[in-house]
């Protein structure tokens, strides 16, 4: 079955008429793995005219989740590239239980098709079979797309290749919001200042970026338009503007404005307009981050006499219900993708960690083990959480499974902060 990849073609021409020339990619170190395994060989695409090999950012993709086991395919000759040339038996031998074979063919016109299939190696059967029509840049995004269906088909879960992530970048006394792939190539720059740039958002269709920028020497919300680069602010009222937080529906943000008390929680229409206030009282409320199904609007507050993670139905039928009560300081909530699972920032032992609530149940697991995590953000799939650490003074981006299981570090020249992971773009 062809079908051809729709990919946000307007954020890579974004990328190249917009932006400045990227940083290096990241490099990642994988620090912690699944109990199990599975085997599965990957078998080089072989691409002509010198393109990047899909298979290549297959295997690094796979490898980074810590879920799979690549076998070795180079002392494989001669190595398959149809269906037919697979030889089970000679794989089985081993010790993969499942297979990837693909290629690149050129189309005419710097077109290109991308094939790829994916078979049980035990049973001999076909798990599934694309093939994929784009350039040259858009092949990272092709296999990326690849690696999400392969994770899929074999784990029964969504993988979480094909997004982007948003992060803010200090180096040199400069501040950088860049948005780059998940495993950190194509990145551009979508805004820079001397002053501090904070609290990237995206919007549910990621084709825009709310933040706070310092630029006027205090803190105002943008929001920034991916597709034709254009920007404009959307708080910017006396006092503090904060903490920006899109509703599901994208019609309209949270922010935290302190313009007529203490710092309170307001929502404003994503076009621009007069903001409504949502909280109320003398207490310090920030944060919030909206439900996936857009009825609560999840905040943290020191109503309570410490820092602590409260709700409040939308419609403003009822008053904020506590969400946290183990330890003296849980912020910065965000909800997964099906609404079901609570991330946040706890402190234990003057150690900021990053924990999860189950709000079914209100068990809590704390996933790291660092001593000043920050931002938690959700992939699109719910299965991990990116975030920022300190290590050396410095900061970096992480990544830990919901279970804890599986921990990787991604670094890059500076000092990485604030980071948001996108939602997949349809």
């Amino acid at each position: 079955m062809k079908t051809p990849l729709r990919h946000t073609l307007a954020l890579f021409l974004f990328a190249l008429t917009f932006s400045v020339p990227a940083w290096s990619a990241m490099t990642i170190e994988i620090i912690g793995g699944a109990a199990k395994r599975i085997p599965l060989a990957i078998v080089p695409f072989a691409p002509a005219d010198k393109l990047d090999d899909p298979a290549e950012i297959v295997s690094a993709d796979l490898a980074r989740s810590g879920l799979f086991q690549l076998i070795e395919t180079r002392d494989v000759s001669p190595l398959p590239r149809e269906p037919q040339d697979i030889r089970f038996p000679q794989w089985r031998a081993k010790g993969a239980d499942a297979i990837v074979i693909g290629q690149v063919l050129p189309l005419g016109g710097n077109r290109y098709e991308v094939r790829f299939r994916l078979y049980d190696v035990v049973r001999g059967q076909q798990l599934a079979g694309f093939s994929y029509t784009t350039t040259p840049q858009g092949l990272r995004a092709v296999a990326h797309k690849i690696s999400d269906v392969i994770h899929e088909k074999l784990t029964g879960e969504p993988g979480a290749y094909s997004g982007r992530i948003a992060y803010v970048l200090k180096s040199a006394g400069r501040y950088e919001l860049q948005v780059a792939d998940v495993d950190g190539h194509n990145a551009f720059t979508v805004a820079r200042s001397s002053e501090a740039i904070i609290s990237p958002a995206w919007s549910p269709d990621g084709s825009r970026l709310a933040y706070v920028s310092f630029e006027d020497k205090k803190p105002v919300v943008y929001v920034q338009n991916l597709v034709d680069g254009t920007r404009r602010a959307l708080a910017r009222f006396k006092g503090s503007n904060s903490a920006p937080a899109w509703s599901p529906d994208g019609k309209r943000l949270a922010v935290v404005l302190s313009k007529d008390a203490t710092s309170q929680i307001y929502l404003i229409p994503a076009a621009g307009g007069e903001p409504q206030r949502f909280t109320r009282g003398g207490a310090l409320d920030t944060e919030p981050a909206f439900s996936p199904d857009g009825k609560w609007l999840y905040f943290t507050s020191d109503r309570g006499g410490s820092p602590q993670i409260y709700r409040a139905p939308i419609d403003g039928g009822g008053a904020p219900q506590r969400v946290t009560f183990e330890g003296g300081y849980n912020v910065s909530p965000t909800l997964s993708p099906d609404g079901r699972t609570l991330a946040y920032i706890h402190r234990r032992e003057g150690r900021f960690l990053v924990a999860v609530m189950d709000l079914a149940t209100g068990q809590t697991q704390v996933l790291t083990d660092t001593d000043h995590d920050e931002s938690p953000s959700f992939a699109p799939n719910g299965r991990t959480l990116l975030y920022a650490t300190l290590l050396g003074g410095r900061g970096l981006l992480a990544t830990v499974s919901v279970d804890g299981r599986v921990r990787q570090r991604l670094s890059q020249s500076g000092d990485l902060r604030e980071p948001a992971w996108a939602p997949v773009a349809n």
